[in-house]
């Protein structure tokens, strides 16, 4: 049986924008919760507090900037504990995507793409594992990772960087699910499809999808809450076309 909790403590990364945007809105709706929304766009993340605060008015949403491919996650930990003292939900949506052929890209971009998009993966979950698994239920850790990462699936010109760190991330996850066995903390992967935000732009310049950030935030929303019972160190494709 499925379960949830009330009162569940949040973080969502890269949320000033697309899913981890209408994501953190959905969080915030139950005024029970904590919601730590993560992204290095102060105005937006006041925006999104604002708008939640209209909309649901007593939730509970904390805007926290920050830089996760180039910040001290020690001093970042501090200040978490400010509005939160346990993780009981943590996901990993913050990414980065540069579309250019294999043989113009700067090692710089490369490296950013993978400081953001794995990298950070690592800091951030090393610095709150002394929180997690503190709960009724274990912590789940969801990454958000594409279609591009998934083994097997269709590739494109300009992406080689961005879906290569993508996969790392599908990787990522079934090794921490290993490692955290007995701790309370369970770890799985979304490879998540075409979706009409701003990074698909840059992917597909010109295409359109159907698919709209509020609706693959809701079935985030409904995995994160409840796909623990379900799932553990599983990479699972959530994709209805492919561009």
């Amino acid at each position: 049986m499925a379960y949830t909790i009330k009162a569940m403590n949040i973080i969502v990364t890269g949320a000033s924008k697309g899913i981890g945007y209408e994501l953190a809105r959905l969080f915030a709706s139950d005024i029970n919760n904590k919601v730590v929304v993560i992204a290095r766009n102060r105005l937006k993340l006041e925006q999104l507090k604002r708008e939640c605060l209209y909309q649901y008015p007593g939730a509970k949403i904390y805007p926290l900037v920050f830089d996760l491919s180039n910040g001290d996650f020690k001093a970042f930990t501090r200040e978490l504990l400010s509005s939160i003292s346990s993780v009981d939900i943590l996901i990993n949506n913050a990414g980065a995507l540069v579309n250019k052929p294999f043989d113009e890209l700067s090692m710089e971009e490369v490296e950013i793409m993978y400081r953001t998009n794995v990298t950070s993966v690592f800091g951030l979950v090393q610095s709150l594992l002394p929180y997690m698994g503190k709960g009724q239920t274990p912590t789940h850790i969801v990454n958000i990772s594409s279609m591009g990462g998934f083994q097997g699936t269709a590739k494109f010109p300009g992406l080689s960087a961005y879906s290569s760190s993508k996969a790392a991330l599908a990787n990522l996850t079934e090794c921490m699910a290993e490692e955290f066995k007995g701790r309370s903390i369970s770890v799985n992967c979304l490879c998540i499809g075409a979706v009409q935000t701003e990074m698909f732009a840059q992917a597909f310049p010109g295409e359109r999808v159907q698919m709209q950030p509020i609706q693959m935030a809701h079935y985030i929303h409904g995995f994160a809450l409840n796909g623990a019972a379900y799932y553990n160190g599983k990479v699972l494709p959530v994709a209805t076309t492919t561009p």
